[in-house]
């Protein structure tokens, strides 16, 4: 999506990583002792993920994807969050298929779009507000004041930032 906050900046030349059969990610997967695989990017709509989750659910795994909602949704989900960008117009159908709103603060305007998102999904959709890293210590305390007066927003944090884990 562009997005100058991003955290995976590496994934947007998709061209310098090796390509892996669906097989070969599933394997790699069950090497591991889950049963959840979380799909996000950059921006996993980019790409068909029908035979994916197909053989991820088949593998007894829950599929959850984070996306922008930029592209269409392909995929059996079991969790959508819902992360629109400004960059990118989101499409009307994640907003009645969100299990979750996500919306990043990178400055006071935010609040207000993120709003304007939350007024659009369901009434089951939970929603959260994260604070861009580089701007997390000027943002949280915001953030805290604003969902102690709109409880009906949680916060998000990227805990693996805190504890240095890249």
């Amino acid at each position: 999506m562009g997005c100058v906050w991003c955290d995976v900046k590496d994934s947007w030349d998709a061209a310098q990583w090796p390509k892996q059969s669906v097989d070969q990610i599933v394997s790699s997967v069950k090497e591991h002792p889950t049963r959840l695989a979380v799909i996000t990017g950059g921006e996993p709509l980019m790409y068909d993920l029908s035979e994916l989750t197909r053989e991820l659910k088949a593998k007894g795994l829950q599929t959850n994807i984070e996306t922008s909602g930029a592209h269409p949704l392909s995929g059996d989900w079991n969790w959508i969050c819902f992360s629109p960008k400004k960059f990118m117009k989101p499409r009307n159908e994640f907003y009645q298929m969100a299990d979750e709103l996500k919306v990043v603060v990178y400055n006071k305007s935010d609040f207000k779009w993120a709003e304007e998102h939350a007024a659009r999904v369901n009434p089951d959709c939970l929603l959260y507000l994260q604070p861009e890293w580089d701007r997390q210590e000027t943002m949280l305390p915001q953030i805290i004041d604003y969902v102690k007066d709109n409880p009906q927003w949680k916060i998000s944090l990227q805990t693996h930032k805190f504890m240095n884990i890249p």
